[in-house]
């Protein structure tokens, strides 16, 4: 129980939480990656001209949408072993990292297929047509044309999506992924749960630095980016 609030915890708490910040790094980054190229094969889809596919790729977004972060953590956490299981497989003594990846590059691919999606069709049609008749291939057409306008579009709401999945990735403690939020509760438990405001104060500062760093870093990219792209207009 808090029964005095003391500063020095804080300071004492980041010295411990930083070292785990690899953990929290390393679920982040592989989601980023598998997740985007989820979301590429999703937004293909709802882009092209097959209407069954589209449904499917509209079907799983609207469901990973409107699952809450800390459900889909337990659906795939005890869904994923309890369905291998049936084949003789048993997944129980992986790593629970691993399903902390899964869940996420499931829910990004979710977001990242509407990200891909609407920065694609925000781009003129025109652009490819006029491309082509110049004499560019069409692959040519999209990477040299198409592909860098949309990244631009894009950016926005792709950091939005990073920030998002660092703050959701928290989660990954409930099922026992020591990453730096799961240090924190360990402290905390060490403590008796006393001083547990101090360490929180400390996580979050440590959540703040982070989440303003990398939205400084995608400011900086989309005005570098505008600017390239406002030259290539102009010529």
């Amino acid at each position: 129980m808090q029964k005095y609030f003391d500063a020095s915890y804080i300071w004492d708490a980041f010295p411990t939480l930083i070292p785990f910040l690899k953990v929290t790094f390393l679920v982040v980054i592989l989601s980023v990656l598998f997740g985007s190229f989820l979301g590429f094969i999703l937004a293909t889809m709802k882009i092209g001209k097959n209407k069954f596919a589209k449904k499917i790729a509209h079907g799983y977004t609207t469901v990973l949408r409107c699952t809450p972060s800390i459900v889909l953590l337990f659906l795939v956490y005890y869904g994923v072993p309890a369905i291998f299981i049936n084949f003789g497989i048993d997944l129980n003594d992986i790593d629970k990292a691993i399903f902390v990846v899964l869940t996420f590059t499931l829910q990004f691919g979710a977001i990242m297929s509407e990200v891909i999606r609407t920065a694609y069709e925000s781009i003129d049609k025109g652009q490819y047509e006029a491309a082509v008749s110049v004499g560019l291939s069409p692959p040519q057409a999209y990477r040299r044309i198409i592909f860098p306008q949309a990244f631009v579009v894009a950016l926005p709401n792709f950091g939005n999506g990073l920030l998002e999945l660092l703050k959701e990735g928290s989660l990954a403690y409930t099922i026992g992924l020591i990453d730096v939020m799961g240090k924190a509760n360990m402290i905390i438990a060490s403590n008796y749960n006393s001083h547990a405001l101090e360490i929180y104060i400390a996580l979050s500062i440590i959540y703040w630095v982070l989440s303003i760093a990398i939205e400084q870093f995608f400011l900086k990219l989309e005005r570098f980016f505008s600017k390239g792209k406002q030259v290539v207009k102009s010529v």
